[in-house]
């Protein structure tokens, strides 16, 4: 469609972290004119990892988010380090989350989580293999680190009990169309 796409004259930091940052771009929106639009930009990759093991168990930490106030169960996810590819951050990742390491990591989907407002991609992986190496190092990740059957971890994403986004969106990515393709469990 000719003369829908957005015209970016110009931009403006308002925060930076190494976490997040929050812009302000000077966009020109067709049928609409020039406005202010808010951008939260992601300066690092972040990763998500559905974990199985050969007995089709899902390995998923439990958690408090104090941002939304709620208690959870979550996929072992993190940022990418500066200079650090995503799958490599993915291992890394469970490892520290979990004290499992993993053996496979093979990357399944990417996606943009929030387009309208933030260049945040994520990227999901599925992980196999993994050997138990200790407890976890991150202590402030998990209140519990489980395995748990594929027919609880269904349950617990139609029941609401998976609330954080990466999670879900990898799992129930993992569970429909990732099998339909021939690559899941």
């Amino acid at each position: 469609m000719a003369g829908s796409e957005w015209q970016v004259h110009g931009r403006r930091q308002v925060y930076g972290s190494p976490w997040v940052e929050l812009w302000l771009d000077d966009v020109d929106i067709p049928g609409h004119g020039r406005v202010e639009h808010h951008v939260v930009r992601m300066p690092r990759a972040s990763t998500t990892a559905v974990v199985t093991d050969e007995e089709g168990r899902f390995l998923l930490i439990f958690r408090h988010r104090f941002i939304t106030g709620r208690w959870g169960w979550e996929d072992p996810a993190g940022w990418a380090e500066p200079g650090e590819e995503p799958a490599a951050a993915v291992a890394r990742e469970v490892e520290e989350e979990t004290g499992w390491r993993p053996g496979a990591v093979e990357p399944m989907t990417g996606y943009d989580a929030m387009s309208g407002i933030s260049d945040a991609r994520f990227h999901a992986f599925h992980v196999t293999g993994c050997i138990r190496i200790g407890e976890p190092v991150d202590v402030s990740e998990a209140d519990r680190v489980e395995w748990l059957p594929e027919a609880e971890v269904v349950g617990l994403l139609v029941d609401g009990r998976i609330p954080d986004g990466p999670s879900h969106a990898a799992l129930s990515y993992y569970l429909g169309p990732h099998r339909l393709a021939g690559k899941g469990r």
